[in-house]
C-alpha cells in the first residue's frame, strides 16, 4: 500500500531528506541517489518564479510538477505539497503524488454509489422530479422502516405524513425549482426509530453533466447527540439568568422549575428540609427528613402529578430516589419498574396512583447543596417524553441544581439577615405612641421591597413640657443593617435633646455635629474607607396646643403638608437646610399658627418617590396633596387612604409617615400670673394659685402646689432676673412653671446640715413626677414641674 503512494520530504534548504518505495516507482530512482541532494535535480525545468505564490507562509501547495524520469523522459505529476514541523521541530515539506495517477477507472463510479448507499450514518435519498422515492441508502431505510423496493414510487409525505415531512417536501419543490440547496433541521420519530432523533438535512438538484434536471437528492445526518448538547447548554444560560433573579426563596425555587419542565423534566418538584426554617444549619440527626414543597411544575396544566400542595410538609418514602439522594448527598437516575414501585411506595398508596396514572418510567433526584450543607432535594420525572434520563441529564440536573441551591442558600440568608434588620429596625421605632393632648396622631411604617433592603427611615412623638409635643420624621442614608443602627443612635439623640427642650433649629444643629462625628467614626483606620455612608434628612416641629402655634425646622427633608379645617391642603414654606452631616450651615426654624383640628402630615422621601412609578417627583406631591384632601372617618384612615393611593405593592424605598391632627388647650385651663421682684409677693401668689385650683377643684392638690410654687417663685425673686412669671396649666397633669430672665439653669446640691438653703429644688423633685428647665421663648428660662391630678 505504501508503494502506491509517492512520499518526499524536502527541507527548508531544498535538500531531499526522505524518500520512499513509492517514490522510486513514480520516478525509477533509489534513496541512495536522492537523498542528500537538491530537490531540483528532479526537475525537467525551473518553474517560472511569478507562478508560485510565496511558499514560505502556505501550509499547503498542490499543482503539476515536471519531473525527470531516472530513465530520462519527462513526467507531469500532480503533487501535494504540506508545510509542516518535523519530529525533531524543524520545519520541512512533505510531497506527495499517486502512483497509479489520476485516471478515473472502470470500478470508481460502482465504488461512489455503493460507498453512499452503505453509509451507517448519512442517510440518503434520491427523488425524481415528482419528488418520488428513486434510491435510498441503508440508512434512510433503516429510518424510515421500509426497504428500497417499499420505497421506490412513493412521495416522502407518503411514508410519513406529518407536518415535519411536509415542510421538507415544500423544501425539496423549491430545490428542484430554483437549483438553490435547502437547509432544514428538524426533531421527530422517523417510523422506523423508537426514539425521537434530530436530523439535519440539506436537499439539493441533481443534473446530468449537460445540465439536464433529473431530480432532487437528500442527505440527513442525525444529529441528535448535538441537538441534545445544544439544548443542555441553552438550559445552562437559561437558567443563569433566570434563577435567582429575586432575594425570595419560593420564587428562586419556582424559577428552577420553569426553566426544567419541558426541556428536561415533564415533572419537577423542590422540597426543602424544614429544618432550616427553624434556623439550623444542619438537618435532624434522628433520621426524620420533613420537607416542605416550595415549588413544582408540569408540562400539564394545574401540575396534577403533585402528591403534595404549596406549602405542605411530608417525608419521602425510605427506599424512594428523594429519600436515597438526601441519605447519600448524591444525584441518582432510576427507572420507574412494577418492582421499583413496589420497594419505593408499597406504603404510601397515593403516590403509588399517581405514578401508575400518569406513567412515570424515568425519575431523577438531586439534591440542593451549597457550601457543604443539604437544603432540600429536586426531583425530575418524566412521563411524556418517550425517552428515559440518560447520564447526560444527570449531569444537567446536577448544574441546575447547584445553581439554584446557591441562589436558594443566599436568599435564605438573605431572609434571615433581613428579618434581624427588619426586627432591630422596628424595636429601634415607638412601639406606641405616647399619650399626650396636644395632638392625636397617626403612623405607618412599610419597609422596602426586599431588592431594597431594611432602610432608616424613622419618626417619632415626643411629649414636651408645657402640653407642647415634637414631631419627629427622619431618613437615614443607605439601607440595612448598619441604616437601622445609625437611625437608633439618631433617634435617641433626638429625644435627649427634645428633653433639654432646645428649639428646632438649635436642635438640628447638634444633631449635624453628631452626624458628621458618627461619620469620622465610620472611617476604617489607615486607608480613609468607610464602613457605610452616614447621613440623613430630618424634620423637627414643635407644636404648642397653648399659643396654637407651630415652630418647624428641616434638615434637607421634604416639606411637610397641612390640612386645613375646612380641608385646603398646601406645603408649608420651610428653608431646606442643608442635610445633616455636612456640618456648618445654618439651620432656620419657622413659626406657623395653626387653627384647632389642622392635619399636619409629615413623610420621608420614599413616599414621593418617582423611582416607584413613570411621573416625576413634582407630579407626586400633587398626588400627595389630593390623597391627604380626601375624606377620612380617622387619622388612620387617612395614612391608608394616602399609603394607598401613593405607592405600589413593593415601594423601592422605606416609607414613614406621621399624622397629626392639633387640639387646643381650651383658655380657662391656663392661668398665668405676673410676680413682682419682691419676697412679700410669695405669699399673694400662693394665694392666687390657691384659689385658681379651687375653682378647677382640684383643692386636693393645693397643699403640694403651694410647696412647688413657693419654692419656684422664691428662687426667681431671690436668684434670678425680672420680669417673674407663674403660670399653671390644666392638661393630663397640672404643670406649673415659672419663668424669669437670667438664663441660668438651677441646679440640684445636697445640703449640709446647718444649710439654710439648697433644699428646694430637692422638695421639689420629690413632690412632682418630673421637673426641667428650658430656655424662653424671647430670652431667660422656665422652670416647670409636672404633677399628676
Amino acid at each position: 500500500m505504501e508503494a502506491l503512494t509517492a512520499r518526499v520530504t524536502v527541507d527548508e534548504h531544498g535538500t531531499v531528506t526522505g524518500w520512499n518505495d513509492g517514490a522510486e516507482r513514480l520516478l525509477g530512482y533509489p534513496a541512495e541517489e536522492v537523498v542528500g541532494r537538491p530537490a531540483a535535480v528532479l526537475l525537467v525545468e525551473e518553474p517560472a518564479v511569478h507562478g508560485l505564490p510565496p511558499l514560505a507562509g502556505l501550509p499547503r501547495w498542490h499543482g503539476t510538477l515536471a519531473l525527470r524520469h531516472r530513465a530520462g523522459h519527462r513526467l507531469d505529476t500532480r503533487v501535494l505539497a504540506h508545510h509542516r514541523t518535523a519530529d525533531g521541530g524543524s520545519p520541512d515539506w512533505l510531497l506527495v503524488s499517486a502512483v497509479p495517477g489520476p485516471r478515473l477507472r472502470p470500478e470508481d463510479d460502482a465504488l461512489m454509489r455503493r460507498g453512499l448507499v452503505q453509509s451507517p450514518s448519512c442517510a440518503t435519498s434520491v427523488y425524481d422530479k415528482d419528488l418520488r422515492y428513486r434510491h435510498s441508502s441503508r440508512s434512510a431505510q433503516r429510518a424510515l422502516g421500509l426497504s428500497e423496493e417499499e420505497l421506490r414510487g412513493l412521495r416522502m409525505t407518503d411514508v410519513i405524513p406529518t407536518l415535519v415531512a411536509a415542510e421538507v417536501e415544500e423544501r425539496m419543490r423549491l430545490a428542484l425549482e430554483t437549483g438553490e440547496p435547502q437547509y432544514v433541521e428538524n426533531h421527530a420519530r422517523s417510523p422506523g426509530e423508537a426514539r425521537e432523533h434530530a436530523w439535519s438535512v440539506h436537499l439539493y438538484r441533481v443534473e446530468d453533466p449537460d445540465g439536464r434536471v433529473l431530480g432532487v437528492a437528500a442527505t440527513g445526518h442525525d444529529m441528535t447527540e448535538q441537538y441534545w448538547a445544544r439544548k443542555r447548554l441553552q438550559l445552562i444560560a437559561a437558567a443563569s439568568t433566570r434563577i435567582g433573579s429575586t432575594l425570595d426563596v419560593t420564587l428562586t425555587a419556582q424559577e428552577l422549575a420553569d426553566v426544567a419542565v419541558p426541556d428536561l423534566a415533564d415533572f419537577l418538584s423542590v422540597d426543602l428540609l424544614t429544618s432550616f426554617e427553624e434556623g439550623q444549619e444542619e438537618p435532624a440527626r434522628d433520621g426524620s427528613l420533613l420537607l416542605r414543597r416550595v415549588a413544582h411544575q408540569s408540562v400539564l396544566p394545574g401540575v396534577p402529578e403533585a402528591v403534595l400542595a404549596l406549602g405542605d410538609v411530608d417525608e419521602y418514602p425510605r427506599g424512594s430516589p428523594p429519600f436515597e439522594s438526601l441519605h447519600s448527598g448524591r444525584a441518582v437516575r432510576r427507572q420507574v419498574t412494577e418492582s421499583a414501585i413496589s420497594d419505593w411506595v408499597a406504603d404510601d398508596p397515593v403516590r403509588t396512583a399517581r405514578i401508575r396514572d400518569f406513567g412515570f418510567h424515568s425519575v431523577m433526584a438531586v439534591p440542593l447543596s451549597a457550601r457543604g450543607t443539604t437544603l432540600g432535594v429536586v426531583v425530575f420525572a418524566r412521563h411524556r417524553h418517550p425517552d428515559p434520563f440518560q447520564q447526560d441529564d444527570l449531569i444537567l440536573a446536577e448544574e441546575l441544581a447547584a445553581r439554584a441551591a446557591v441562589c436558594i442558600d443566599n436568599a435564605r440568608r438573605y431572609t434571615r439577615a433581613r428579618g434581624t434588620a427588619v426586627t432591630l429596625q422596628r424595636s429601634l421605632l415607638p412601639q406606641r405612641l405616647p399619650e399626650q393632648s396636644a395632638v392625636d396622631v397617626a403612623s405607618r411604617y412599610l419597609p422596602a421591597g426586599a431588592r431594597a433592603g431594611v432602610g432608616g427611615d424613622w419618626f417619632d412623638v415626643i411629649p414636651l413640657s408645657g402640653a407642647r409635643v415634637a414631631l419627629v420624621v427622619g431618613d437615614v442614608v443607605g439601607h440595612g443593617i448598619h441604616a437601622s443602627a445609625t437611625m437608633g443612635r439618631l433617634r435617641t439623640a433626638v429625644r435627649t435633646l427634645a428633653d433639654i427642650d432646645l428649639p428646632p433649629d438649635e436642635l438640628l444643629t447638634h444633631l449635624d455635629d453628631l452626624v458628621a462625628r458618627l461619620a469620622t467614626e465610620a472611617e476604617v483606620p489607615g486607608n480613609g474607607e468607610t464602613i457605610g455612608d452616614v447621613g440623613a434628612t430630618c424634620l423637627y416641629a414643635v407644636y404648642d396646643p397653648v399659643s396654637r402655634r407651630c415652630a418647624l425646622a428641616r434638615a434637607g427633608h421634604p416639606l411637610p403638608a397641612l390640612v386645613s379645617p375646612d380641608g385646603v391642603v398646601e406645603l408649608l414654606d420651610l428653608p431646606a437646610g442643608p442635610p445633616l452631616g455636612l456640618g456648618g450651615l445654618p439651620f432656620e426654624a419657622v413659626e406657623f399658627d395653626l387653627p384647632e383640628g389642622s392635619v399636619l402630615a409629615l413623610y420621608t422621601d420614599g413616599l414621593i418617590d418617582s423611582r416607584t412609578r413613570a411621573d416625576d417627583t413634582e407630579d407626586r406631591v400633587s398626588l400627595l396633596c389630593r390623597s391627604l384632601a380626601e375624606p377620612a372617618d380617622s387619622l388612620d384612615a387617612l395614612c391608608d387612604t394616602v399609603l394607598a393611593g401613593m405607592l405600589p405593592q413593593r415601594p423601592a424605598d422605606d416609607v414613614a409617615l406621621l399624622v397629626a391632627r392639633t387640639r387646643a388647650l381650651d383658655a380657662s385651663r391656663v392661668a398665668i400670673w405676673d410676680v413682682q421682684p419682691d419676697p412679700a409677693a410669695v405669699a399673694e401668689t400662693r394665694k392666687n394659685v390657691v384659689d385658681r385650683l379651687e375653682a378647677w377643684g382640684l383643692t386636693d392638690a393645693a397643699f403640694v402646689t403651694e410647696l412647688i410654687v413657693s419654692e419656684l417663685v422664691t428662687n426667681a425673686i431671690r436668684h434670678a432676673e425680672p420680669p417673674v412669671q407663674l403660670r399653671l396649666i390644666l392638661d393630663r397633669v397640672l404643670i406649673c412653671e415659672v419663668s424669669d430672665a437670667s438664663s441660668t439653669a438651677p441646679h440640684m446640691r445636697r445640703a449640709r446640715t446647718y444649710d439654710e438653703g439648697g433644699r428646694g429644688l430637692l422638695l421639689v423633685a420629690q413632690l412632682t413626677e418630673r421637673w426641667g428647665t428650658r430656655p424662653g421663648t424671647k430670652g431667660g428660662k422656665t422652670i416647670w414641674a409636672e404633677q399628676s391630678v
